[in-house]
């Protein structure tokens, strides 16, 4: 029988303070698990501790920025134990995306804002969260990839290039952790709906939308909701022989065998 039910487990969530990480953090709360809210910015976190509270769920604000290993550290620290980690928080960070270029024209400057919080965010919080994992006996890493990892991506090279480290970064946590009862895996996103792509999609003849969604066998945008049940069925129990592995949500972008 399937059961969904993450009560009495706590998950940590990066960048949960909207788009995807907010329908995370929602979806684990709604299967019964306390939720740490991690943001760069306190308010936005406390937003959704707040929508999470109002549906009946508990929740808990915690503002850190992944790319800080020692205000992670402290951050895990304080949180007390962490069952379910879910490396949401991504893209640029707070520098922002620079402009889509081909490699052969990009500068070094440009490379580190993605390499800090897609690649080194996703090390500092895993190396912060394990240990405790393995003394419990019980864990689940869950890493938010994208398809500019996993099949590549023109003009995002270095994007894909941190995604495809933390991706593999997932396989090898799987092989380390599988012993000790924690489990490591890896979503692929493709094109998704949120605030920071919501002025692409506000306008529905737009003709760049319109082009990229015919790429698309699921022909719209992902949503933050076609994320979270996944992550769910990852974050429980029976989802403890599912390891090591990359499962596409991307509306048919792209297939996986």
């Amino acid at each position: 029988m399937l059961s969904l039910d993450l009560s009495g487990r706590r998950a940590l969530v990066t960048g949960g303070g909207q788009g995807v990480g907010r329908g995370i953090a929602l979806g684990l709360a709604a299967a019964g698990a306390h939720v740490l809210v991690n943001d760069l910015a306190q308010d936005r976190a406390q937003s959704v501790v707040e929508e999470v509270a109002a549906a009946g769920g508990t929740a808990t604000a915690a503002a850190f920025d992944v790319t800080d290993y020692a205000a992670v550290v402290d951050a895990f620290g304080a949180a007390g134990p962490v069952d379910v980690l879910v490396n949401n928080a991504g893209n640029a960070g707070a520098a922002g995306m620079a402009s889509l270029a081909p490699f052969a024209t990009s500068e070094p400057a440009d490379w580190d804002r993605y390499l800090q919080v897609n690649l080194y965010g996703v090390l500092h919080c895993c190396r912060a969260a394990l240990p405790g994992m393995y003394d419990r006996g019980w864990g689940r890493i869950i890493t938010i990839v994208s398809d500019a990892a996993r099949i590549g991506e023109k003009n995002l090279a270095v994007y894909g290039a941190a995604k495809a480290g933390a991706a593999g970064l997932t396989r090898a946590l799987a092989l380390e952790g599988g012993r000790h009862g924690v489990t490591a895996n890896n979503i692929s996103l493709g094109t998704m709906r949120t605030p920071q792509t919501e002025p692409l999609w506000s306008d529905p003849t737009n003709p760049h939308a319109q082009a990229l969604m015919q790429s698309y066998a699921v022909r719209r945008p992902g949503l933050p909701d076609d994320v979270a049940p996944l992550v769910v069925l990852l974050a429980g129990d029976q989802g403890s022989w599912i390891t090591g592995q990359t499962y596409p949500v991307n509306g048919g972008y792209s297939f996986a065998l």
